[in-house]
C-alpha cells in the first residue's frame, strides 16, 4: 500500500514536472543557467522520492544498491572530467539514458498484451538501442580512440537502408509474435542502426549528432513513460526529445547546414573530416610584449574563445587579462560563436567557471557590427568560426556557416599553437591578411606572458 495518496502523487508530479519546465527557461541563458540546473536537479529529487512513497516497490534493497553504484560512478566521474571532455560526458549520458529505456521496455514486453503498448515498447526499444549506440560511437570520437574523420565504406548507404529497413521489420514481429528471437533482432538491429548513423560523420559535426541523440534519449523516455503508465516520464522525456530537436535545428542553423546535410554530407563529401595538413605560407610573428602593447594602448578589445582555450585551460588567465585591461580603460568583451567549442554554450561554461561577467558575453548577431569599431580582436584557439571561406569559398565543408567577422576590426592577433587547420580541415585566409598577427603557443603560456607585460606597461 502506497504511503501518498493518488491527489498528493498528482501535485508532486505537477511539482517536478514545474520544475524541469523552469529548467529548460533558466538554461536558455548563461545568466541563469545554474539556477536552472538546480531547479531541474530539485525536480528530479521530488519525482525519485515520489515514486518510492507512492507505489509499492519490490525488491527495494536492489534498487538502492543500483542507485549507490550509478552515484559512485556518475559522480566522480563528473566531478573530475576536464572542461574539453564535457561534450564527452554528455554523450556518454544520452547513451546510459536509451540504454536504459530500452532495457525498462524488453522487461516489460512480457508482461504487456495491449497493442498500442507494444508499439510504445517496440519503439522505445528501437530508439533507445540507437541512442545507446550512436552516443558510445561519438565518445569515441571526440576522445580520438577512433578517427574523428567521417568513417565510410563502399556499399554503407545501402547496409544502413537495409538494416533500417530490418528494424522495422523486427519490430512489427515483435508487435503481433511472442517469440523472443524478434525482441533480441530487433536490439541488434537498433544497435547496429545507431553504429551507422554516426560513422560517416566527422570532426566539428559530432556535437551535433550528441544534441540529436539526446533528442532521441529524451523520445524513447518518454514512450517508456507510455509503457509504465507513468505521466511524469511522459513529460519529462517529451521536453527533452523537443528541446533537444530544437537545439539540433539551431546548431545547424549557426553552422549555415540542414540536418540531413551534416548527417550524411560524407557521401558526397560535404561533412567536416578535419586535417593534419599545416601550411607553410608566411605569417606576420608576434611576441607577447607586442600584443600587450596593442591590447595596453586600444580603447575597445574583442575576445574571441574557442577550443584551444579549452584544451589549454586558460580561462582564468584570460578573465584575468580582461580585468587588467579594463583597469586600464580598455572596453573589452567576449565574441562568443554558437558553435564555438565542442558543444552548445561550452565557451560560456567556460568563461562562467573563471567568472567573466555574463553581461562581457556577446553573442554573434550582437558583436558582429561591433567589430568595425573595434581596435583589436584577440582569437585565442578559434579557427572555423572566423574562417571567411564560409562566405567567399563554395563546396567548403564549412560554406553558409555564419562566421565572427573579425576580419572588420583595425588589428587582429591569434593565439595558435601550430598553423595546423580546425575541424573542417580548410586555411583560414585571415591569417594571413597584412593586418593579423600570430602569437604561437600554448594558449595559457602565451596569456600568462602577455598579462605579465599588460601589467608591466
Amino acid at each position: 500500500m502506497s504511503l501518498l495518496a493518488p491527489e498528493w502523487t498528482a501535485l508532486l508530479y505537477l511539482l517536478a514536472a514545474v520544475c524541469f519546465i523552469l529548467a529548460l527557461k533558466g538554461l536558455s541563458s548563461p545568466k541563469h543557467a545554474r539556477r536552472g540546473n538546480l531547479i531541474g536537479s530539485l525536480g528530479a529529487l521530488v519525482a525519485v522520492v515520489t515514486v518510492f512513497f507512492s507505489i509499492k516497490l519490490e525488491n527495494i534493497p536492489l534498487i538502492l544498491a543500483a542507485i549507490a553504484v550509478g552515484s559512485a560512478i556518475a559522480v566522480p566521474i563528473a566531478r573530475k572530467v576536464k572542461m574539453t571532455q564535457m561534450p564527452q560526458l554528455v554523450g556518454g549520458f544520452n547513451g546510459v539514458g536509451g540504454g536504459a529505456a530500452a532495457l525498462v521496455a524488453v522487461l516489460e514486453l512480457g508482461h504487456n498484451d495491449d497493442l498500442w503498448v507494444r508499439i510504445a515498447i517496440v519503439f522505445t526499444m528501437l530508439v533507445g538501442a540507437v541512442s545507446f549506440s550512436g552516443s558510445a560511437v561519438t565518445v569515441l570520437k571526440l576522445q580520438e580512440l577512433i578517427t574523428t574523420r567521417p568513417i565510410l565504406f563502399p556499399g554503407l548507404p545501402v547496409v544502413m537502408s537495409v538494416a533500417v529497413l530490418a528494424a522495422v521489420g523486427a519490430a512489427v514481429m515483435t508487435v503481433i509474435d511472442g517469440s523472443w528471437v524478434w525482441p533480441v533482432a530487433l536490439l541488434v538491429l537498433g544497435l547496429l542502426v545507431g553504429i551507422f548513423l554516426v560513422l560517416p560523420v566527422g570532426g566539428a559535426d559530432v556535437p551535433i549528432v550528441i544534441s540529436l541523440l539526446n533528442a532521441f534519449t529524451g523520445i524513447a523516455v518518454g514512450a517508456s513513460g507510455i509503457v509504465l503508465g507513468n505521466v511524469l516520464l511522459l513529460v519529462a522525456g517529451t521536453l527533452v526529445g523537443a528541446s533537444g530537436t530544437i537545439l539540433t535545428m539551431a546548431m545547424a542553423a549557426a553552422m549555415g547546414r540542414g540536418v540531413t546535410g551534416i548527417m550524411f554530407g560524407a557521401f558526397k563529401g560535404g561533412s567536416t573530416a578535419g586535417s593534419t595538413t599545416q601550411s607553410d605560407r608566411p605569417v606576420r610573428s608576434s611576441s607577447a610584449e607586442d600584443v600587450a602593447v596593442q591590447l595596453g594602448y586600444a580603447q575597445n578589445v574583442v575576445i574571441v574563445p574557442g577550443y584551444g582555450l579549452a584544451v589549454a585551460q586558460g580561462q582564468h588567465t584570460i578573465a584575468e587579462l580582461a580585468t587588467a585591461l579594463e583597469a586600464r580603460g580598455v572596453h573589452v568583451v567576449f565574441g562568443i560563436h554558437p558553435v564555438a567549442g565542442r558543444m552548445p554554450g561550452h565557451m560560456n561554461v567556460l568563461l562562467a567557471e573563471a567568472n567573466v561577467p555574463y553581461e562581457s558575453l556577446k553573442e554573434l548577431d550582437e558583436i558582429n557590427p561591433e567589430f568595425k569599431n573595434t581596435d583589436v580582436v584577440l582569437v585565442v584557439g578559434a579557427n572555423d568560426v572566423v574562417n571567411p571561406a564560409a562566405k567567399s569559398t563554395p563546396g567548403s565543408p564549412i560554406y553558409g556557416m555564419p562566421i565572427l567577422e573579425v576580419g572588420d576590426a583595425n588589428q587582429i592577433v591569434f593565439l595558435k599553437r601550430s598553423m595546423r587547420p580546425g575541424f573542417a580541415g580548410i586555411e583560414n585566409e585571415i591569417l594571413f591578411d597584412p593586418k593579423t598577427e600570430l602569437l604561437f603557443g600554448d594558449a595559457k603560456e602565451s596569456l600568462s606572458k602577455v598579462l605579465s607585460a599588460v601589467k608591466a606597461l
